[in-house]
């Protein structure tokens, strides 16, 4: 274009040599773009059709219906539940309630919004007297679950216009954590502002108190209030209902027997990425030594080979790694219960249009469905215990059983005294109950799944890219029945052992992304407090700080505040520690050591000694606040004692107070990464 235009300007003369001029200009231009094309032609279409990893589905394609709507037309079903769930809790609600329906003349399924278009929620009034129940759980800081994450998007973002769709939400949080039940209160408002009717008010369940309590009583206001509203009644039909069948296989070729690795048939030496909850990385375990040099706990840093898997983590991050229960356990329940454990069962589902074919992979034994796929260490929560009640031969047992399962004051005493109090187990309550001997496969149905455990990462990929370290106390305890119950994931883990003869001991494990994360400007301070194994994302923290320091980076004060009962016992990552501030990395250490003098010393103690120091850095160099650890006592005891310093330093009522460290988590400068 360029030489076009300023031969306009030039003399015509001469012709000739003008036009072989123009010519070479035309054939090298031309010689251009059809290099470009061929280029775009060949390589970057064969680019394109490469196809990218897909999620593994546990349902084929052509099997799975994605139109819920369309699916309860089918199958004659009039309630739909869906839920929001990270450790199964409200994946079990959800299926007690659309179990429920049944005895009101209804017909209820339950559904996982991930697998469903949930623009069709303003189908839902095509069907005749039909209702939507969300059983939502809050993760971490008021975030949704991984399965709800798309749901919670698309709620955000629509307009949809829901009237005549009728619903009724039920939140799972814990109160101790600041933005307590956060995904059910959206979740309830929201739908109500896109013209949605609620039925009935918002439960709110709270695994700080009793989480079982708090659903079964709002369950038993919300059914009469169904009947009422849709104008039906009650059908008495009270008797358990299975949900499952069992088929016991004499014939089955055994390569196609289920034996526990995550519920796949192939081996984990074909994995492929990307690696999340469906499909997690088999890591080999490169280091698992003892943390603490003395005392009655164990506690213990371990490392996980990621080489190869193109996991990414950031410094913050969870690992969640997928246990294994303990064989006594499980060889204790088929010798009570009178069975061959390695009998090869599958238990079908006898709803055929449903998408769960199955509770667990099958076929499998019972063994591995025991040891790999449910949950038989917590103590089982009352819905168990009333379908099991028909089959304890003593009719004091039944009523036992039955009153305990009911939400009379009498009975919930009873529950909470005789099973949560005192941790029974399933084998504990088949050891005190020797009447009680239901079948195997029906326990099997019963029993919750057994989930995966998350822990702070206590690494930075910046130092380990192909290794995530975890570090964690084994749980292990004497119950009121005088019973040892033990952790299952730590005491799994706590065997992970690392061997010279080639053999390495694997770990089941993903990363999920966490919002507790290091300030984007290295120059700004850090404040981090996390006594016991909530020093764990701070190992991390600080890696990274030292790593950005050798890049020549900006780096602001980095301050820890860290707390173990005795310096000569459980003083985690000490040497460690000491070094960092002995370079210059982390500008202030500051340890609680609580029984190493006669008054006790905890964090909070510190930060009260500090105070002028803090306040400088929070409300002048814009520093950012970190919390990991017990949520119930630890985090609450910090909380209230920035709230004094507040006040004290910063000239203001305790309700401004409360406000200023508001708005700092509004900000992201008051993080926390807690457990109750």
């Amino acid at each position: 274009a360029v030489e076009d235009s300023e031969m306009e300007n030039q003399s015509p003369e001469p012709v000739a040599e003008e036009t072989s001029f123009l010519s070479s200009v035309d054939l090298f231009l031309f010689s251009i773009i059809s290099g470009v094309l061929i280029y775009w032609f060949f390589f970057r279409k064969k680019k394109e059709e490469i196809p990218e990893f897909k999620k593994i589905s546990t349902v084929a394609p052509s099997t799975r219906e994605t139109s819920f709507i369309e699916k309860m037309k089918k199958t004659g079903k009039n309630i739909v539940v869906f839920y929001g769930s990270q450790t199964g809790t409200a994946e079990e609600f959800a299926n007690r309630l659309s179990k429920d329906a049944h005895r009101y003349g209804m017909r209820g399924m339950a559904a996982d919004p991930e697998e469903y278009d949930m623009a069709e929620l303003s189908r839902l009034s095509e069907i005749d007297n039909s209702f939507a129940i969300f059983c939502m759980a809050t993760y971490g800081e008021g975030d949704p679950t991984d399965n709800a994450q798309d749901f919670y998007d698309w709620l955000q973002e629509t307009d949809t216009d829901l009237s005549g769709v009728s619903y009724t939400v039920f939140g799972l949080g814990n109160k101790t954590y600041e933005h307590y039940n956060a995904m059910g209160k959206y979740v309830d408002k929201r739908l109500e502002e896109l013209g949605a009717q609620r039925i009935f008010d918002l439960g709110m369940g709270d695994d700080d108190g009793n989480l079982e309590e708090d659903f079964v009583s709002w369950r038993e206001q919300f059914w009469p209030a169904v009947c009422e509203h849709f104008g039906v009644e009650a059908t008495g039909e009270e008797s358990s209902i299975r949900q499952y069948e069992l088929v016991v296989h004499t014939d089955v070729n055994m390569n196609k027997v289920y034996t526990g690795e995550m519920g796949r048939l192939k081996s984990f030496e074909t994995q492929k990425p990307p690696f999340d909850a469906k499909n997690p990385f088999l890591a080999s375990v490169t280091v698992n030594r003892k943390l603490n040099r003395g005392g009655s706990r164990h506690l213990m840093h371990l490392e996980l080979d990621i080489t190869g898997s193109k996991i990414r983590y950031e410094s913050g991050d969870h690992v969640a790694v997928y246990p294994v229960n303990n064989a006594a356990i499980v060889n204790k329940i088929g010798e009570i219960l009178g069975v061959d454990l390695d009998t090869v069962i599958s238990l079908n589902n006898l709803d055929e249009e449903s998408n769960k074919k199955h509770p667990f992979p099958c076929p499998t034994s019972y063994r591995t469905a025991l040891t790999h796929y449910l949950d038989i260490s917590n103590p089982p929560r009352t819905n168990v215990l009333y379908e099991l009640a028909q089959y304890a031969t003593d009719p004091k047992d039944q009523e036992t059983l039955r009153k305990m399962a009911s939400s009379s004051p009498e009975g919930k005493a009873l529950y909470h005294q005789w099973v949560p109090d005192a941790r029974r187990n399933i084998v504990a309550i088949l050891e005190d109950m020797p009447s009680l001997r239901p079948p195997l496969d029906h326990l099997c149905e019963l029993m919750p799944r057994l989930q995966a455990r998350y822990y702070s990462i206590a690494s930075s990929s910046k130092v380990h890219s192909n290794s995530v370290h975890i570090c964690a106390v084994v749980v292990e305890y004497e119950t009121k029945t005088g019973r040892i119950n033990k952790g299952v994931a730590t005491n799994w883990l706590k065997n992970k052992v690392v061997t010279d003869n080639g053999h390495k001991s694997t770990v089941p494990m993903y990363v999920r992304k966490s919002q507790f994360r290091l300030p984007f400007k290295a120059s700004n301070p850090v404040i981090m407090i996390g006594p016991g194994t909530g020093i764990a994302p701070f190992i991390g923290f600080i890696q990274e700080r030292g790593w950005l320091k050798e890049q020549g980076k900006e780096v602001g004060e980095t301050v820890l505040y860290y707390g173990c009962r005795h310096k000569n016992e459980d003083f985690l990552y000490q040497e460690e520690l000491e070094a960092f501030e002995k370079a210059g990395v982390i500008t202030q250490l500051n340890v609680a050591f609580s029984r190493d003098q006669d008054q006790k010393v905890y964090v909070q103690h510190l930060l009260k000694a500090n105070k002028e120091h803090l306040w400088k850095l929070i409300h002048h160099e814009n520093a950012h606040i970190y919390i990991c650890g017990d949520a119930r006592n630890m985090a609450r005891d910090v909380q209230n004692t920035f709230y004094e310093i507040v006040t004290e330093l910063g000239s203001m009522t305790h309700t401004q107070a409360v406000d200023y460290i508001k708005k700092l988590m509004t900000k992201g400068r008051y993080s926390q990464d807690v457990w109750s």
